[in-house]
Protein backbone atom coordinates (compact mmCIF):
# COMPACT_ATOMS: atom_id res chain seq x y z
CA UNK A 1 0.00 0.00 0.00
CA UNK A 2 0.98 3.33 -0.78
CA UNK A 3 1.09 6.08 1.68
CA UNK A 4 -1.08 9.62 0.38
CA UNK A 5 1.57 12.09 2.55
CA UNK A 6 -0.95 14.59 1.72
CA UNK A 7 -4.04 13.25 4.21
CA UNK A 8 -1.77 12.16 7.01
CA UNK A 9 -1.82 15.09 9.38
CA UNK A 10 -1.79 12.97 12.72
CA UNK A 11 0.92 10.61 13.30
CA UNK A 12 1.45 8.21 16.00
CA UNK A 13 4.77 6.13 17.07
CA UNK A 14 4.74 3.71 19.68
CA UNK A 15 7.58 2.63 20.98
CA UNK A 16 7.16 0.35 24.74
CA UNK A 17 9.98 -0.82 26.26
CA UNK A 18 13.34 0.58 27.65
CA UNK A 19 15.38 3.66 28.23
CA UNK A 20 17.53 2.81 25.63
CA UNK A 21 14.71 1.54 23.19
CA UNK A 22 13.03 4.92 23.42
CA UNK A 23 16.45 7.03 22.85
CA UNK A 24 17.60 5.29 19.74
CA UNK A 25 14.13 5.84 18.64
CA UNK A 26 14.70 9.74 18.41
CA UNK A 27 16.82 9.20 15.06
CA UNK A 28 13.59 7.41 13.63
CA UNK A 29 11.74 10.75 15.16
CA UNK A 30 13.87 13.21 13.36
CA UNK A 31 13.65 11.38 10.05
CA UNK A 32 9.44 11.77 10.43
CA UNK A 33 9.71 15.32 11.26
CA UNK A 34 11.79 16.52 8.67
CA UNK A 35 9.27 14.68 6.07
CA UNK A 36 6.42 15.81 8.05
CA UNK A 37 7.27 19.32 9.30
CA UNK A 38 3.70 20.40 9.86
CA UNK A 39 1.90 17.29 11.30
CA UNK A 40 0.95 16.23 14.95
CA UNK A 41 3.95 13.80 16.06
CA UNK A 42 3.18 11.70 19.35
CA UNK A 43 4.78 8.75 20.66
CA UNK A 44 3.62 6.57 23.09
CA UNK A 45 6.35 5.47 25.78
CA UNK A 46 5.66 3.43 29.28
CA UNK A 47 5.82 6.26 31.97
CA UNK A 48 8.52 5.32 33.91
CA UNK A 49 10.40 5.88 30.43
CA UNK A 50 8.71 8.86 29.15
CA UNK A 51 10.73 11.94 30.98
CA UNK A 52 13.62 10.81 28.77
CA UNK A 53 11.79 12.85 25.99
CA UNK A 54 11.24 16.36 27.82
CA UNK A 55 11.56 18.93 25.68
CA UNK A 56 12.45 17.06 22.74
CA UNK A 57 11.26 19.76 20.24
CA UNK A 58 10.80 16.56 17.23
CA UNK A 59 7.80 15.25 18.54
CA UNK A 60 4.14 17.15 19.49
CA UNK A 61 2.97 15.18 22.56
CA UNK A 62 4.64 12.37 25.05
CA UNK A 63 1.98 9.84 25.88
CA UNK A 64 2.36 7.31 28.33
CA UNK A 65 1.02 4.08 29.61
CA UNK A 66 1.06 2.40 32.96
CA UNK A 67 1.51 -1.29 33.17
CA UNK A 68 -2.25 -2.85 33.70
CA UNK A 69 -4.60 -3.88 31.90
CA UNK A 70 -7.43 -1.11 32.85
CA UNK A 71 -4.68 1.50 32.11
CA UNK A 72 -3.96 0.37 29.03
CA UNK A 73 -7.58 -0.51 28.25
CA UNK A 74 -8.33 3.85 29.14
CA UNK A 75 -5.08 4.40 26.82
CA UNK A 76 -6.14 2.66 23.68
CA UNK A 77 -9.88 4.13 24.02
CA UNK A 78 -7.92 7.94 24.32
CA UNK A 79 -6.12 6.88 21.57
CA UNK A 80 -8.91 5.59 19.22
CA UNK A 81 -10.42 9.10 20.11
CA UNK A 82 -7.56 11.44 18.83
CA UNK A 83 -7.73 10.22 14.85
CA UNK A 84 -4.26 9.49 14.15
CA UNK A 85 -4.21 9.04 10.03
CA UNK A 86 -0.67 6.95 10.51
CA UNK A 87 0.51 4.66 12.94
CA UNK A 88 4.30 3.56 12.93
CA UNK A 89 5.37 0.35 15.60
CA UNK A 90 8.95 0.40 16.38
CA UNK A 91 8.42 -2.22 18.85
CA UNK A 92 6.63 -5.46 17.61
CA UNK A 93 5.09 -7.56 20.77
CA UNK A 94 1.49 -7.79 21.39
CA UNK A 95 0.97 -4.50 23.74
CA UNK A 96 2.13 -2.84 21.01
CA UNK A 97 0.11 -4.68 18.39
CA UNK A 98 -2.98 -3.51 20.55
CA UNK A 99 -2.28 0.12 20.34
CA UNK A 100 -2.03 -0.11 16.98
CA UNK A 101 -5.39 -1.97 16.38
CA UNK A 102 -7.00 0.25 18.85
CA UNK A 103 -5.71 3.31 16.85
CA UNK A 104 -7.71 2.65 13.66
CA UNK A 105 -5.47 4.57 12.17
CA UNK A 106 -5.89 3.92 7.69
CA UNK A 107 -1.74 3.49 7.47
CA UNK A 108 -0.23 1.26 9.69
CA UNK A 109 3.61 0.44 9.47
CA UNK A 110 5.34 -2.82 11.27
CA UNK A 111 7.56 -5.20 10.33
CA UNK A 112 6.75 -9.01 8.67
CA UNK A 113 8.17 -11.03 11.97
CA UNK A 114 6.27 -9.04 14.74
CA UNK A 115 3.91 -10.70 16.99
CA UNK A 116 0.75 -9.67 14.60
CA UNK A 117 1.91 -8.46 11.24
CA UNK A 118 -1.55 -8.74 9.99
CA UNK A 119 -2.89 -5.59 11.86
CA UNK A 120 0.06 -3.77 9.71
CA UNK A 121 -0.66 -2.63 5.71
CA UNK A 122 2.68 -1.66 5.20
CA UNK A 123 4.75 -4.60 6.32
CA UNK A 124 8.00 -5.10 4.98
CA UNK A 125 10.02 -8.59 5.71
CA UNK A 126 12.65 -7.33 7.82
CA UNK A 127 15.32 -4.07 7.33
CA UNK A 128 17.26 -5.92 5.33
CA UNK A 129 14.45 -6.22 2.80
CA UNK A 130 15.04 -2.48 2.58
CA UNK A 131 18.60 -1.85 3.20
CA UNK A 132 20.67 -4.67 1.95
CA UNK A 133 23.31 -4.52 4.33
CA UNK A 134 24.83 -7.28 6.49
CA UNK A 135 25.00 -5.28 9.51
CA UNK A 136 22.55 -2.73 10.56
CA UNK A 137 22.32 -0.72 13.63
CA UNK A 138 19.02 -1.15 16.13
CA UNK A 139 18.61 2.46 14.67
CA UNK A 140 18.92 1.81 11.10
CA UNK A 141 16.02 -0.69 11.57
CA UNK A 142 13.78 1.48 12.83
CA UNK A 143 14.70 4.21 10.03
CA UNK A 144 14.14 1.02 7.43
CA UNK A 145 10.51 1.19 8.12
CA UNK A 146 10.03 4.80 6.88
CA UNK A 147 11.98 4.05 3.91
CA UNK A 148 9.67 0.86 3.41
CA UNK A 149 6.62 3.61 3.68
CA UNK A 150 8.15 5.76 0.65
CA UNK A 151 10.03 8.38 3.22
CA UNK A 152 13.90 9.15 1.04
CA UNK A 153 16.05 8.58 3.87
CA UNK A 154 19.34 10.17 2.75
CA UNK A 155 21.33 10.56 5.81
CA UNK A 156 20.67 8.75 8.66
CA UNK A 157 20.32 10.64 12.02
CA UNK A 158 21.93 10.31 14.93
CA UNK A 159 19.59 9.97 18.31
CA UNK A 160 18.93 13.12 20.56
CA UNK A 161 17.47 13.95 23.57
CA UNK A 162 17.00 17.47 24.82
CA UNK A 163 18.81 19.24 28.10
CA UNK A 164 16.06 21.42 29.63
CA UNK A 165 16.79 24.55 31.96
CA UNK A 166 14.78 22.98 34.41
CA UNK A 167 16.63 19.87 34.38
CA UNK A 168 19.60 21.68 35.15
CA UNK A 169 18.71 23.67 38.10
CA UNK A 170 17.67 20.95 39.92
CA UNK A 171 20.50 18.68 39.08
CA UNK A 172 22.45 21.81 40.54
CA UNK A 173 20.47 21.51 43.64
CA UNK A 174 20.84 17.42 44.23
CA UNK A 175 24.57 17.96 43.90
CA UNK A 176 25.75 21.38 44.93
CA UNK A 177 29.53 20.56 45.64
CA UNK A 178 29.75 19.38 41.92
CA UNK A 179 27.78 22.58 40.40
CA UNK A 180 29.89 24.65 39.67
CA UNK A 181 31.74 22.31 37.27
CA UNK A 182 28.60 21.90 35.59
CA UNK A 183 29.33 25.15 34.25
CA UNK A 184 33.38 24.72 33.85
CA UNK A 185 33.87 24.93 30.12
CA UNK A 186 36.59 23.18 30.39
CA UNK A 187 34.45 20.18 31.32
CA UNK A 188 36.64 18.81 34.22
CA UNK A 189 34.63 15.73 35.31
CA UNK A 190 33.74 12.26 33.75
CA UNK A 191 30.26 10.48 34.78
CA UNK A 192 30.35 7.00 34.95
CA UNK A 193 27.81 4.46 35.03
CA UNK A 194 28.69 1.13 36.43
CA UNK A 195 25.09 -0.66 36.61
CA UNK A 196 23.28 -2.51 34.09
CA UNK A 197 20.54 -4.77 33.90
CA UNK A 198 22.17 -8.13 33.89
CA UNK A 199 25.61 -9.70 35.01
CA UNK A 200 26.25 -10.54 31.90
CA UNK A 201 26.21 -6.48 31.25
CA UNK A 202 27.81 -5.50 34.20
CA UNK A 203 31.52 -4.62 34.62
CA UNK A 204 32.86 -5.05 38.05
CA UNK A 205 32.59 -1.93 40.39
CA UNK A 206 35.83 -2.49 41.63
CA UNK A 207 37.20 -2.01 37.69
CA UNK A 208 35.27 1.05 37.67
CA UNK A 209 37.11 1.98 40.87
CA UNK A 210 40.23 1.59 39.12
CA UNK A 211 38.92 3.65 36.19
CA UNK A 212 37.91 6.33 38.31
CA UNK A 213 41.43 6.75 40.05
CA UNK A 214 43.02 6.99 36.34
CA UNK A 215 40.41 9.70 35.40
CA UNK A 216 41.85 11.65 38.65
CA UNK A 217 45.14 11.28 37.68
CA UNK A 218 44.65 12.94 34.09
CA UNK A 219 42.74 15.78 36.03
CA UNK A 220 38.81 14.40 35.99
CA UNK A 221 36.82 14.29 38.95
CA UNK A 222 34.16 11.22 38.39
CA UNK A 223 30.37 11.68 38.96
CA UNK A 224 28.91 7.64 39.37
CA UNK A 225 24.82 6.98 38.48
CA UNK A 226 22.90 4.47 39.26
CA UNK A 227 19.21 4.19 40.11
CA UNK A 228 17.61 3.55 43.30
CA UNK A 229 17.41 -0.28 43.48
CA UNK A 230 21.17 0.02 42.39
CA UNK A 231 22.55 1.80 45.61
CA UNK A 232 24.68 -1.32 46.59
CA UNK A 233 27.18 -1.35 43.23
CA UNK A 234 27.37 2.59 44.22
CA UNK A 235 28.56 1.36 47.43
CA UNK A 236 30.82 -1.56 46.03
CA UNK A 237 32.38 1.41 43.89
CA UNK A 238 32.54 3.74 46.76
CA UNK A 239 34.44 0.46 48.71
CA UNK A 240 37.05 -0.21 46.07
CA UNK A 241 37.83 3.99 45.17
CA UNK A 242 40.95 5.30 46.17
CA UNK A 243 40.53 8.43 44.47
CA UNK A 244 37.37 10.91 45.23
CA UNK A 245 33.31 10.58 44.03
CA UNK A 246 30.16 11.51 43.66
CA UNK A 247 28.00 8.61 44.17
CA UNK A 248 24.29 9.31 43.81
CA UNK A 249 20.90 7.10 42.94
CA UNK A 250 18.72 9.55 43.02
CA UNK A 251 18.89 12.11 39.83
CA UNK A 252 15.74 11.86 37.59
CA UNK A 253 16.34 10.89 33.59
CA UNK A 254 15.88 14.58 32.63
CA UNK A 255 18.88 15.34 35.41
CA UNK A 256 21.03 12.32 33.89
CA UNK A 257 20.88 14.01 30.45
CA UNK A 258 21.81 17.30 31.60
CA UNK A 259 24.43 15.87 33.72
CA UNK A 260 25.81 14.22 30.55
CA UNK A 261 26.03 16.56 28.70
CA UNK A 262 27.80 18.67 31.00
CA UNK A 263 30.42 15.87 31.29
CA UNK A 264 34.07 15.55 29.13
CA UNK A 265 33.55 11.95 28.79
CA UNK A 266 31.31 9.06 29.97
CA UNK A 267 31.79 5.62 30.48
CA UNK A 268 29.81 2.84 31.29
CA UNK A 269 28.27 -0.49 30.29
CA UNK A 270 25.43 -0.67 27.60
CA UNK A 271 22.83 0.67 29.24
CA UNK A 272 19.97 3.21 28.34
CA UNK A 273 22.15 5.75 30.75
CA UNK A 274 24.87 4.98 27.74
CA UNK A 275 22.65 6.11 25.07
CA UNK A 276 21.50 8.92 26.81
CA UNK A 277 24.93 10.15 26.92
CA UNK A 278 25.37 9.70 23.33
CA UNK A 279 22.73 11.72 22.46
CA UNK A 280 23.83 14.99 24.06
CA UNK A 281 26.85 14.43 22.76
CA UNK A 282 28.88 13.51 25.51
CA UNK A 283 32.48 11.47 24.29
CA UNK A 284 31.58 7.82 24.93
CA UNK A 285 33.51 4.63 26.02
CA UNK A 286 30.87 1.66 26.42
CA UNK A 287 31.87 -1.58 27.47
CA UNK A 288 30.05 -4.56 25.98
CA UNK A 289 29.72 -8.08 27.50
CA UNK A 290 26.68 -10.18 26.28
CA UNK A 291 25.04 -7.35 24.04
CA UNK A 292 25.16 -7.33 20.30
CA UNK A 293 27.09 -5.08 19.57
CA UNK A 294 26.22 -4.08 16.18
CA UNK A 295 22.87 -3.36 17.48
CA UNK A 296 23.38 -1.20 20.46
CA UNK A 297 26.84 0.46 20.29
CA UNK A 298 26.30 4.61 20.57
CA UNK A 299 24.20 6.12 17.59
CA UNK A 300 26.25 9.33 17.53
CA UNK A 301 29.03 11.51 15.84
CA UNK A 302 30.55 12.49 19.34
CA UNK A 303 34.26 10.19 19.58
CA UNK A 304 33.50 7.03 20.96
CA UNK A 305 34.97 3.18 21.14
CA UNK A 306 33.04 -0.06 22.89
CA UNK A 307 35.42 -2.01 24.50
CA UNK A 308 34.94 -5.80 24.47
CA UNK A 309 36.34 -9.37 24.57
CA UNK A 310 35.28 -11.35 21.62
CA UNK A 311 33.80 -14.41 22.62
CA UNK A 312 31.99 -17.15 20.41
CA UNK A 313 28.49 -16.89 22.25
CA UNK A 314 28.02 -13.14 21.82
CA UNK A 315 25.43 -11.90 21.05
CA UNK A 316 23.15 -13.98 23.57
CA UNK A 317 20.06 -13.01 25.17
CA UNK A 318 22.01 -11.99 28.52
CA UNK A 319 19.63 -12.90 31.18
CA UNK A 320 22.27 -15.70 32.34
CA UNK A 321 25.59 -17.18 31.20
CA UNK A 322 24.17 -20.23 29.54
CA UNK A 323 27.98 -21.49 28.83
CA UNK A 324 30.21 -20.32 31.88
CA UNK A 325 29.65 -20.74 35.35
CA UNK A 326 29.99 -16.75 35.42
CA UNK A 327 29.81 -14.08 32.22
CA UNK A 328 33.29 -14.31 30.90
CA UNK A 329 32.37 -11.97 28.40
CA UNK A 330 32.25 -8.75 30.48
CA UNK A 331 34.34 -10.18 33.33
CA UNK A 332 37.31 -10.59 30.75
CA UNK A 333 37.88 -6.78 29.78
CA UNK A 334 40.40 -5.30 31.27
CA UNK A 335 40.67 -2.50 33.28
CA UNK A 336 43.56 -1.33 30.82
CA UNK A 337 41.63 -1.85 27.49
CA UNK A 338 39.51 0.57 29.59
CA UNK A 339 41.42 3.32 29.94
CA UNK A 340 43.52 3.20 26.68
CA UNK A 341 40.01 3.90 25.21
CA UNK A 342 39.44 6.57 27.07
CA UNK A 343 42.34 8.40 26.96
CA UNK A 344 42.04 7.69 23.25
CA UNK A 345 38.16 9.40 23.04
CA UNK A 346 39.63 11.90 24.72
CA UNK A 347 42.53 12.92 22.83
CA UNK A 348 39.86 12.68 19.70
CA UNK A 349 38.07 15.57 21.33
CA UNK A 350 41.08 17.79 21.14
CA UNK A 351 40.05 19.04 24.55
CA UNK A 352 42.73 20.52 26.77
CA UNK A 353 43.82 18.69 29.80
CA UNK A 354 41.99 19.64 32.49
CA UNK A 355 43.46 20.99 35.86
CA UNK A 356 43.82 18.93 38.62
CA UNK A 357 41.68 19.59 41.71
CA UNK A 358 42.45 17.44 44.59
CA UNK A 359 39.63 19.53 46.61
CA UNK A 360 37.73 16.77 48.45
CA UNK A 361 34.33 15.98 46.77
CA UNK A 362 31.48 14.41 49.17
CA UNK A 363 28.92 11.68 48.51
CA UNK A 364 25.92 13.47 47.38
Amino acid sequence: MAIDWDIVKRVLVVRLRSIGDAVLATACLTALREHLPAARIDVLLEDWVAPVYDGLDIVDNVISVKNGFLSRLMKAAEIHRAGYDLVIDLHGGPTAAFFVAAAGAAFRIGYGHYRFPRIYNICPDSAAAVWPESRLHSAEQQLALLAAAGIQITKRPRSRLTVTGSALESLKAKIPIAAERFDNPKKNFALIHPAAAFDTKRWPAENFAILAEHLHQIGLETIAVAAAGEREILNRLAHAAHSPLILTDALTLPEISALASRAAIFVGNDSGIAHMAAAVGTPCVVIFGSSNRDNWRPWTDAPNEIVFTEFDCQPCPGYVCEKYQSPQCILSVSPESVIDAVDRVLAACGQDKPVHNDKAIAEA
